[in-house]
């Protein structure tokens, strides 16, 4: 049995929706940021960082977006959710990578300004900012980094709940996805998807 810790509005969203897929026994358990619950002693325990997805196994903790939807993907390894190939495997790690440590931030940048200054005016500059960030970063996955009808090709991946979650915070920060049709039918694909639907449901209600 895993434990996965979640928030809504949250990066824990692809993760979530990867757990779904692979179909092994889990609790989700909710962390509530209205109370700040994950900076409790007992989540602290669990995350240092305060901070979700945390993803409880049986040989220890796992944080971090990327590790947890690679570990995801290859303890069901009949499932073919990551390239086994050295090469493939480092494309996709590069896509996840991507997300993580430049989409990610980008979109951080409008709730998360603390982060980076104290002054509120730098605050409002970095908010102004996120809609031409976001918009940069969608035409770097339509153009470069997106083979389509999947992130990888022709199979669904652990690639791909990580760009339903980029996709959910392009629209939040008013990135218009007509203008980027490959990302827009790659959504339409995966809310046809059970598990993102179910997690959708989890995350919206």
């Amino acid at each position: 049995m895993l434990t996965f810790y979640y928030a809504k509005n949250s990066a824990a969203y692809a993760p979530h929706i990867l757990l779904e897929d692979i179909g092994i026994d889990y609790q989700a358990i909710q962390i509530d940021f209205k109370i700040s619950e994950q900076r409790s002693q007992a989540y602290l325990e669990i995350n240092p960082k305060g901070r979700v997805p945390a993803l409880i196994t049986q040989r220890g903790v796992l944080t971090e977006t990327p590790a947890i939807l690679t570990y995801l993907a290859q303890i069901v390894p009949k499932l073919n959710l990551a390239p086994t190939d050295p090469f493939d495997f480092a494309l996709a790690q590069a896509f996840n990578s991507y997300m993580a440590s430049t989409i990610h931030v980008a979109h951080a940048h409008k709730l998360r300004g603390t982060r980076w200054a104290n002054d509120e005016a730098a605050h409002e500059s970095m908010r102004a900012k996120v809609t031409e960030n976001m918009y940069e970063c969608a035409e770097m996955i339509e153009k470069y980094y997106f083979k389509g009808p999947y992130v990888l090709g022709d199979e669904f991946s652990f690639c791909d709940p990580y760009l339903a979650l980029i996709t959910r915070w392009l629209r939040d920060d008013e990135v218009d996805l007509e203008q980027f049709s490959t990302i827009k039918a790659h959504d339409a694909l995966m809310r046809q998807r059970p598990s993102m639907q179910h997690v959708l449901q989890l995350y919206s209600s």
